[in-house]
């Protein structure tokens, strides 16, 4: 299997790494079916910045799966999952933003921010008073006591609320599997402005999986390509940005030229290769 070069820092210490991860599934009749071969995935910790890492591929190429892993939520057949350099405990803090709406419609907006910190033990009170700073600051002010469903809020606003639940407990890596993947087109690009907002705030660790490669380079300091048959990282992609982003940003002949050459490498992974 060919090396392929990935732009890490030694000198860095690691928050998450995958090494030599293999996925395979048996039939009744014992056939074997490997899906991910191969898999090494290493993200790193920036002083005074965090990592913003975008995962792209085709689809079936196992980016779920990986996000699932680092999660705790399935473990590979063979291989590592490393947070901290340490084997993922039970007590690592992990949040995770699904593309579907995954509030609880039964519980308000602030019941729904509040309820991680309830987990906790956290008094009422204070997690009352935790929970209304984050719907402020993911523009929500104003809605906390209606029901978090439609038509009581849109999709983005749901959203917002997923956003605010995955940030109150100030989690060490933040997981997001296309959530802007069933917005309309505007208020996805006023997400992309929010998240950006917020990252630059909290300096976290986001692994973020899209199918939009605008939206990639908009928010990602790296961005990883997965190829499918088996799923396994063939391109990391640097995308040598400033930190701070904005509308401007995305008008530039950098963001054009980093664009393209993520396409590319999207189009000529796995299956592609040859084409």
């Amino acid at each position: 299997m060919t090396n392929i070069p990935f732009f890490n820092d030694p000198s860095l210490p690691d928050i998450i790494e995958l090494r030599d991860v293999r996925q395979s599934y048996k039939s009744r009749s014992g056939k074997e079916t490997v899906v991910i071969d191969g898999l090494n995935f290493l993200v790193e910790d920036k002083p005074n910045q965090g990592q913003f890492v975008g995962l792209m591929g085709l689809s079936g190429c196992g980016k779920s799966t990986l996000l699932r892993y680092i999660a705790g939520l399935q473990k590979p057949t063979s291989g590592e999952v490393l947070l901290h350099g340490n084997p993922r405990k039970s007590s690592d803090v992990i949040a995770m933003v699904f593309q579907e709406y995954s509030s609880f419609p039964w519980l308000t907006v602030l019941e729904n921010v509040m309820l991680p910190l309830e987990l906790k033990g956290v008094a009422r009170k204070e997690r009352q008073e935790r929970a209304r700073s984050m719907i402020a600051e993911v523009g929500l002010a104003g809605h906390e006591h209606k029901y978090a469903r439609p038509p009581n809020l849109s999709g983005g606003q749901l959203q917002r609320v997923a956003i605010a639940r995955s940030l109150i407990s100030d989690p060490d890596i933040i997981l997001m599997d296309e959530p802007f993947g069933a917005l309309d087109t505007m208020t996805r690009y006023q997400m992309q402005l929010l998240l950006e907002k917020l990252w630059e705030a909290r300096q976290s660790t986001i692994i973020f999986v899209t199918h939009d490669v605008s939206e990639a380079v908009f928010l990602a300091d790296d961005i990883y390509i997965m190829a499918p048959n088996p799923g396994r990282i063939t391109r990391q992609v640097h995308v040598d940005l400033p930190f701070h982003r904005d509308r401007e940003t995305m008008k530039t002949p950098k963001f054009a030229e980093l664009a393209n050459e993520v396409k590319d490498a999207i189009f000529y992974s796995g299956n592609n290769s040859s084409l």
